[in-house]
């Protein structure tokens, strides 16, 4: 399977689920920008600002090659190569604090010596966490996991935990998902149904999503509320800027720094030392923020 047919199929992913959020969101359109990488390649960025639903969303493609940056082989411990990777990144910001932080990101990845994977992961950050939705959130990822392999989800679930958490906080980013990276299969034959599976992801997203927009964009919400969503935020920035590798790999790879950092928030708070009152729905989602939870049989 060559690569172009891969990047050709990723960019029509992003140009579906930008077409679809602007039928969600009812008013905000996309912004398109091109950009090229002087070491090879480029992409095209897509972003949504101060939409009905939208206040910040990114849907962001690129597709770049070249030499390998040094630093890119001692961390993935690759021989020197050139490298080729294109993927959709997505991070959408509601105004409404009841509707989650929702992100995905699909890619692959090669290099002349033969060496190539797919990665990706598709995770839910609600300000206000519901178990009911991690139920069905969860419950839709395995059973698109279900489809090519039923070991996937549980081993991607836990991998989803591990990465997506604050060292520094001791706390997850949110209620998980899926992760997964480097995989692959011996032989190019393994490439078809590999990629059948990175699909089923990417395609599960605007259905996922859009289910629970329907549920939460019209709960009413108060100012105290919107401090709450703030200060998520500023954990979500937090994540993405210290522990992130695709921010990290991008950055590295002298991507486009705009279209890099387009996931962080438009607005995020940092208080000092803050704690929710125990007892309050911001408590209660504090507490989920925590390794391991089997949303699905809870």
């Amino acid at each position: 399977m060559k690569k172009e047919l891969i990047s050709e199929w990723f960019r029509n992913l992003q140009l579906d689920i930008c077409n679809s959020l602007e039928i969600i969101d009812g008013e905000g359109n996309f912004r398109e920008d091109e950009w090229t990488r002087s070491g090879g390649g480029g992409g095209y960025s897509r972003v949504i600002n101060n939409g009905n639903l939208l206040e910040k969303g990114g849907v962001n493609y690129s597709q770049v090659h070249g030499a390998t940056p040094q630093k890119i082989l001692e961390a993935l411990q690759l021989k020197k190569s050139q490298f080729y990777a294109t993927g959709v990144s997505i991070v959408l910001h509601s105004k409404n604090p009841h509707v989650p932080i929702m992100h995905m990101n699909v890619r692959y990845f090669e290099m002349s010596d033969g060496t190539w994977w797919f990665g990706g992961g598709i995770d839910l950050t609600p300000i206000y966490a519901s178990e009911k939705q991690a139920f069905f959130f969860h419950n839709e990822l395995k059973k698109a996991c279900d489809k090519y392999d039923t070991s996937y989800y549980q081993k991607f679930k836990k991998w989803a935990d591990d990465y997506f958490f604050i060292k520094h906080r001791n706390e997850t980013r949110g209620i998980g998902g899926i992760f997964f990276d480097r995989l692959t299969e011996p032989g190019e034959d393994s490439k078809a149904p590999i990629f059948e599976f990175v699909k089923e992801i990417g395609n599960t997203f605007i259905p996922v999503y859009s289910t629970i927009v329907e549920e939460n964009r019209s709960i009413q919400f108060d100012e105290s509320q919107k401090e709450w969503q703030f200060l998520r935020r500023g954990r979500y920035a937090e994540f993405n800027l210290v522990y992130d590798q695709g921010t990290k790999f991008g950055l590295d790879t002298n991507g486009r720094t705009e279209s890099i950092l387009m996931s962080l928030p438009p607005q995020a708070k940092w208080k000092y030392d803050f704690h929710p009152e125990e007892g309050t729905p911001e408590w209660q989602t504090q507490s989920l923020l925590i390794k391991g939870i089997d949303w699905i049989n809870r």
